[in-house]
């Protein structure tokens, strides 16, 4: 009775409350959820019915059930970078549990990426070469040329805001996990400096190689595809695909294969501790992106070409294959990053 009266009379000391967001993080909140309205805005336009910004002819109009369905997603993603703004701003947000929040924030990653830094890409190589809008190049315009500017420009807005609010928010909750370089002694878990069992270490450390030379040989299958299709090589493309392709098509191919290389590099860095003095955040920052391109701009790609089509169908078996693989390799690569950093938390 008195050990447990005196046990009752003990308190685990609370955590420290989290303060409210500042001012800077409250316009960095507002920018990023203002930013999703004109994209909102125009697919829900779309799925009632509206033709803003998609002239006569273009393949949006060729299934109307297939546009409502891609429409309905899409807006459902954009709908969770709203939340997900909110999440990361807001003391409740520090209790959420960490994959909740870390699963749709790769997803975010993987998916606005590529159009962070292949739409620059894009508008530069247009410059240079003076071919045209990075949309030009089709017979049958795909949407209006403002629909472009608007749309990308508030997502590389979205992916710069909210990609701010997010590393706050994780150095915050977790950035004692990526102190120190790649090679330090931190790093290697299951060695001197390490936490935790050392059997349970090794298992943890087995799998997250595992994981990460599986992703990464499946990786070289869509990165090489990717090169070659920018390198212009038409190996299992269409007849109309290879009757669109522009330069931007080929810039977009190089930005997929590049991140393809990021992903299998820093994986691989971060499972095999190989790295020396490289910060081990850049290395977490290169598998994350990375991965999450693969995986998840893989996976958009793949249920797009899984959508009913009128007509001759654009996405060849090559092409379908190239998104599958791609789409599992990200996966894999994530849970190796997972694997080392559930091994440092132990």
């Amino acid at each position: 009775m008195t050990q447990t009266s005196t046990a009752s009379r003990v308190r685990t000391p609370s955590p420290a409350p989290v303060p409210p967001p500042g001012r800077g993080v409250r316009a960095v909140r507002a920018v990023a959820i203002a930013s999703c309205l004109p994209y909102i805005t125009l697919k829900v336009l779309w799925i009632a019915g509206s033709r803003v910004g998609i002239p006569d002819g273009s393949t949006l109009l060729d299934n109307r059930i297939a546009m409502a369905i891609g429409n309905g997603l899409s807006v459902a993603l954009d709908a969770a970078v709203v939340v997900l703004a909110l999440l990361l701003t807001q003391p409740w947000g520090r209790r959420v549990p960490a994959w909740l929040l870390a699963l749709p924030m790769w997803v975010a990653t993987g998916l606005l990426a590529p159009i962070m830094t292949g739409y620059p890409l894009q508008l530069a190589v247009t410059a240079f070469s003076g071919s045209g809008s990075p949309s030009a190049g089709a017979d049958e315009p795909f949407l209006h040329e403002w629909v472009f500017a608007v749309v990308y420009g508030g997502f590389i807005v979205q992916g710069l805001a909210l990609g701010a609010l997010f590393v706050r928010y994780a150095h915050r909750r977790w950035g004692h996990l990526w102190r120190g370089p790649l090679g330090g002694r931190a790093a290697a878990a299951g060695g001197p400096g390490a936490a935790g069992p050392g059997q349970a270490s090794g298992r943890r450390k087995g799998s997250a190689r595992a994981a990460a030379v599986a992703g990464s040989l499946l990786a070289l299958f869509p990165g090489a595809m990717h090169l070659l299709w920018a390198g212009g090589s038409t190996a299992g493309l269409g007849a109309e695909r290879i009757a669109g392709r522009t330069d931007d098509f080929q810039v977009l191919e190089g930005v997929s294969a590049g991140f393809a290389v990021l992903a299998v590099t820093a994986t691989l860095m971060l499972a095999f501790r190989r790295g020396g003095r490289l910060p081990l955040k850049a290395a977490v920052a290169g598998a994350w992106a990375g991965s999450g391109v693969l995986g998840c701009w893989g996976g958009w790609l793949l249920l797009a070409s899984l959508m009913p089509t009128d007509g001759a169908d654009p996405h060849t078996p090559t092409l379908v294959l190239t998104y599958a693989v791609s789409m599992v390799a990200g996966f894999l690569l994530l849970s190796g990053v997972v694997s080392v950093l559930r091994r440092r938390a132990a």
